[in-house]
Formats: structure tokens, C-alpha cells, sequence
């Protein structure tokens, strides 16, 4: 018996990746422009945005076009898993290189600084301890406790892992409305955890006196807190496009890898949130 072998599905030339390098382009170029005070530099800037807006509307509308045409078959399928599955792994280095940080100065950096004669080459009183202020910054602040806001989006997001896998497996057993009601409490969870994470930062800066600046507490603090508050704006607009998808009709229980990746995306930003309470806030 021969074995018939699937055709890989290849795409017609696309203007997508082009049009996005000149997006990407206009958004780098005027981000450096605006810094440096350059009049013209917040119109390249928000041009460059909104090019990309349009970028990722039309190209990955054309990928659901395709998708909901039966041009995917096993091996497309296999090689978004890949992609995803490496995406998400450039991403678990992104967070590590930045846990790494934070590592380097509580555990070797500052006990190296405060030990022998070192105290008299930084400031008097200079400490081990953390969290440090250093390099010293004029005003003081209070560092953030973890059970307040912090411990209630550690709540909200093992929440929102838990509702998205209801859903999940309400797509699996042919429950669509157990699917839409569950990616609708993800993404509201998702945006209760976004504002409260807005207030603290509003309640950091103006009653805590933690600012950016404040020393190299301050940087790693909102370095890392922020880059994944960025990461779940973007999980979140990913799980609206997939709840929007459901609404029109999309997905089955065979194929439904866009919700997947999603989840997988979702999954990983909650994972992320556990080592930063537990490191960032909490120790």
C-alpha cells in the first residue's frame, strides 16, 4: 500500500513583511526622534503604529482566510506548533535574562559591594541589604508589599488560567457557550488584572515615592512588573480576537490551533506572574 503524502500549503507572495519593516522603521526611528526632542518625531512615531495596526489586521486576517478555506492541513499545522513553541521559548529567555539581573544584584553584587573596606568606596551607611537605593538617589521610598494588589492579580490570574481551560474544554466537547463565557472571563480578569496593576503604579509614584529612578530597586521593580503587564495587554487582545473568532463560528474541536496558541501564550504569561510575586514582591 503507498502512502499518500499530504502538499504542504505555500503561500502566494505577500507585501505584509515589507510593509512591516517600514512600519517597524517609522516606530524606532520616530521613538528616537521623540526622546531626543525632535518636532516631527511623534507623527513618524504614531505613524509607524498605525501602519502596523494595519500590517497585522490585513495578514493575519489572510491567515484566517486560509485557515477557515481548508488550505492547512497537518503539516502547516505541525510548523505553527513549532513556531509557537520556539516563540514562547524567546520569550521564557527574554524574562530569564531579567530574573538573571535581579539575581546578580541581590545575591552577588550588593553582599560583594558591602563586604571589606568597599563601603568606603560608595556612600556612608551603604548596606547589603535589600531592597538597596543604589547608585544613591536623593528621597527615600517605601518598597511594595505583596499582600495587597499584588496578591489579589496572583488570584485573578490563576483564575483567569482556570476559566480559559474551561473553555478550552468546552471547544473540545462541542460547548460553544461554555467556550465564549470562558474567553470572556479570561479577557475581563485580564483587564481587572491591567487596572489594578495601573493603580498600584498610580499609588507607587505618588504615595511610595518609587519611581524608575529609584535606585536599582526601582528599575528591576518596574522592568520587570512592566514588561509583563505589556505581555498581557497582548494576551489579552489575543484572547479577544479568539473569543470574537468563536462568536463568528470559528474553530472545531479537530482544528483550533490559533485558540491553542493563544492559551499556550495566556498559560505562560501566568507562570511568569508566580515567579515575579514570589521574587519581585514577596522575598
Amino acid at each position: 500500500m503507498t502512502e499518500t503524502l499530504e502538499r504542504y500549503f505555500v503561500p502566494e507572495p505577500s507585501k505584509f513583511p515589507i510593509i512591516g519593516a517600514i512600519a517597524l522603521l517609522l516606530f524606532g526611528s520616530g521613538a528616537a526622534m521623540w526622546l531626543n526632542k525632535v518636532g516631527a518625531g511623534p507623527w513618524i512615531f504614531f505613524g509607524g503604529i498605525a501602519i502596523l495596526i494595519y500590517m497585522l489586521f490585513g495578514w493575519f486576517g489572510q491567515v484566517v482566510r486560509e485557515s477557515e478555506g481548508g488550505l492547512y492541513g497537518k503539516n502547516v499545522d505541525k510548523s505553527f506548533r513549532w513556531s509557537m513553541g520556539w516563540f514562547i521559548f524567546s520569550e521564557v529567555m527574554f524574562f530569564a535574562a531579567f530574573f538573571g539581573a535581579l539575581f546578580y544584584v541581590r545575591v552577588l553584587a550588593l553582599p560583594s559591594l558591602s563586604s571589606g573596606d568597599n563601603e568606603a568606596l560608595l556612600w556612608e551607611g551603604f548596606t547589603g541589604a535589600w531592597p538597596s537605593s543604589g547608585p544613591r538617589v536623593g528621597d527615600a521610598f517605601t518598597p511594595m508589599g505583596a499582600w495587597g494588589i499584588p496578591a489579589i492579580n496572583t488570584l485573578i490570574l490563576l483564575t483567569s488560567g482556570a476559566t480559559l481551560t474551561w473553555a478550552h474544554y468546552g471547544l473540545l466537547k462541542g460547548a460553544r457557550g461554555q467556550l465564549k463565557l470562558g474567553l470572556l472571563a479570561t479577557v475581563v480578569l485580564g483587564a481587572i488584572f491591567l487596572s489594578l496593576q495601573i493603580y498600584e503604579y498610580t499609588h507607587a509614584y505618588s504615595e511610595l515615592n518609587l519611581r524608575l529612578d529609584s535606585g536599582i530597586y526601582g528599575s528591576t521593580f518596574y522592568l520587570l512588573t512592566g514588561f509583563h503587564g505589556l505581555h498581557v495587554t497582548v494576551g489579552a487582545i489575543m484572547l479577544t480576537v479568539m473569543l470574537f473568532r468563536s462568536i463568528a463560528g470559528h474553530f472545531s474541536a479537530e482544528h483550533h490551533f490559533a485558540f491553542e496558541a493563544a492559551a499556550w501564550y495566556w498559560h505562560f504569561v501566568d507562570v511568569v506572574w508566580l515567579f515575579l510575586f514570589i521574587v519581585v514582591y514577596w522575598l
